[in-house]
């Protein structure tokens, strides 16, 4: 199968290659999936097999995803300097995680290095799929016991938020308070009565960013065009019929249409 980001972005087409795999796997079939390089462009591309395999693990409900690389897993430091210690498990992608990343590929032959199989393990957690990076050098690297870094998952979420946590392009974004932001985390919808600023052009359904005062907290569906947020910042509900000219819809972004970071 070849597939590009585009296949796995729009929803309906992520529903179509869910459905193909699996329709495979039923039928005892080890489909062999790569991205389709003959119409990829630089706006749509996954630009790396890691988050290619991360996604498609999703679409195929698996419960894993193995990353055979040239090397045996995350370590605290470039494993090329003096003391760097492998790190065998991850349970939270945080700020130091990603700060033990190294871009660079010791083969030279890869295209996303370290930073890459982070991104990819955060889109499989964020599907409830765990995620091991294992060294492709030795033989039979699949059954050797062997060393490896395992990132375990969240829990199971619901598929479509489960989509819209992996979705790697977002059109625009929305700037939020401090209040907003803790409303967002208590689960409400994003309602423009806290929103500050708006970027990028999107219009409704597109997926944005949603930008807290620390940065980024949420993704999900906008709700409006970009030119109707910008028009109704920080307004209230009672307020923005006037200024659209309808009855405004409940949210920026609604709670069901949301999948906090």
């Amino acid at each position: 199968m070849l597939v590009t980001l585009d296949d796995l972005e729009d929803r309906r087409r992520y529903l179509n290659a869910a459905a193909t795999l699996g329709r495979l796997l039923s039928l005892g079939v080890v489909p062999i999936i790569n991205e389709n390089d003959s119409v990829a462009t630089a706006e749509i591309r996954f630009g790396d097999n890691d988050r290619l395999a991360a996604r498609v693990a999703q679409a195929a409900d698996a419960n894993g995803v193995v990353l055979l690389s040239d090397i045996d897993g995350l370590y605290d430091r470039n494993p090329a300097l003096p003391g760097a210690q492998h790190i065998a498990q991850v349970t939270q992608i945080d700020a130091r995680i990603e700060g033990m990343a190294d871009r660079g590929s010791a083969s030279g032959m890869g295209s996303g290095g370290m930073v890459s199989k982070i991104e990819a393990a955060r889109i499989a957690a964020s599907a409830g799929v765990s995620l091991a990076i294992a060294s492709g050098r030795i033989d039979r690297p699949l059954s050797a016991d062997a060393r490896h870094t395992i990132f375990l998952p969240e829990k199971r979420t619901r598929a479509r938020k489960a989509w819209l946590a992996g979705r790697l392009t977002a059109k625009g974004s929305i700037a939020i308070d401090a209040g907003a932001a803790a409303a967002l985390a208590e689960g409400r919808s994003l309602l423009a009565i806290g929103a500050t600023s708006v970027r990028g052009m999107f219009f409704r359904g597109d997926l944005v960013t949603i930008e807290g005062p620390n940065g980024p907290i949420a993704r999900g569906l906008a709700e409006y065009d970009a030119g109707e947020a910008q028009a109704i910042l920080g307004t209230r509900s009672e307020d923005q019929s006037e200024i659209l000219g309808y009855a405004p819809r409940a949210a920026l972004v609604h709670r069901n249409h949301m999948v906090l970071l």
